[in-house]
């Protein structure tokens, strides 16, 4: 497993991160199986946050007897101070730890800074100064919000979604936080599944040395594979960049990228996959996405309240009610076209 320096916090860990949202989704015995696993074959980089439900339970039981060997990366929203200091001694008590490599501040509205009103920068320094935290990192889906944050100086890592459907404007902050030598995590590399080809979203990634893209993985065959691409890691060759062209082209322009910010849904719609769901049919089994269930999911796009919740939290500028309309529309379209 190759290992880099990430970033200013001189920590060393593995190309590939673990990315520990999805192992809340199976047994406790299967996430121990998994995150054994991976730090076994060499992953000393785990990702998860305080909000995970049991995300980080399940590092702290599986992972407790190896703490000195990996780094953990957990993270807190930007609440009332109290709230904050509570999340970390939750953290800490949750992973089986008295200390957090990498505490990140969890997709914020804006830059904390020390000495601002909401108070949540001092919290972390106040935590640092404590000796539960070590490094202070930021999240974000925003690129304004990440370049800034980067620019402040405030920050030893940033985590942002990054694929090869990435616009030039967003890559630029590989090569900004590689010249600040800030560590920088790759979310979402696999576009929430929307991309398929793990092959070509690895390939992608790795010709940038400083940035560690934290897969989500929930089942071993899924861990296996990664491995298998740090043993022989894939070239991108013409054949891997048409690829990747080819996706660019069909999956350009607004796309849901299942990031969930727009939840809860008044009306139940289950708003992140029903936003792409045609996508997902062209690009998936379409048995999966062609349910019963999913054409009831589907319907309740009528009984939405207009309350303009997933509008006004969507990071990425989608105007969802409207998506939603036409994602609705097409999706009854295509189940109803005749089969040739």
């Amino acid at each position: 497993m190759e290992k880099v320096i990430f970033g200013k916090t001189d920590l060393t860990v593995s190309r590939t991160g673990f990315g520990c949202i999805p192992i809340q989704r199976v047994s406790y015995d299967e996430s121990t199986a998994l995150l054994r696993r991976a730090y076994e074959n060499g992953i000393t980089l785990f990702d998860t946050a305080n909000a995970y439900t049991t995300s980080e339970e399940r590092i702290g039981i599986a992972l407790q007897d190896v703490r000195d060997k990996i780094v953990l990366c957990t993270k807190t929203s930007p609440l009332q101070p109290d709230d904050v200091m509570a999340n970390i001694d939750s953290s800490l008590r949750m992973m089986q730890t008295d200390y957090i490599d990498v505490l990140q501040i969890h997709n914020p509205s804006f830059v904390p800074r020390p000495g601002g009103g909401d108070g949540v920068y001092d919290c972390f320094l106040k935590a640092k100064e404590q000796g539960k935290i070590r490094h202070i990192g930021i999240t974000s889906h925003s690129r304004d919000i990440a370049r800034e944050a980067v620019l402040s100086g405030l920050y030893e890592t940033l985590q942002y979604p990054l694929s090869y459907l990435s616009a030039d404007e967003e890559l630029e902050l590989i090569k900004l936080c590689g010249e600040r030598n800030i560590g920088l995590l790759a979310m979402k590399a696999l576009c929430g599944g929307l991309l398929t080809n793990a092959k070509a979203a690895f390939a992608f990634l790795r010709q940038y040395e400083n940035v560690i893209p934290i897969w989500g993985i929930q089942k071993m065959p899924e861990l296996d594979e990664f491995l298998a691409y740090e043993k022989e890691p894939p070239i991108l060759d013409k054949a891997m960049l048409d690829t990747i062209q080819n996706d660019k082209e069909t999956l350009a322009g607004n796309f849901c990228r299942c990031c969930g910010y727009c939840l809860p849904c008044p009306a139940n719609i289950p708003i992140p996959n029903a936003a792409r769901i045609t996508l997902l049919l062209r690009r998936m089994p379409a048995d999966k996405w062609s349910t019963p269930e999913w054409q009831d999911n589907m319907k309740r796009i009528d009984n939405c309240t207009g309350c303009g919740h997933c509008k006004a939290h969507c990071p990425y500028g989608l105007d969802t009610p409207e998506l939603l309309k036409r994602q609705q529309a097409e999706f009854f379209e295509m189940l109803n076209r005749p089969v040739r």
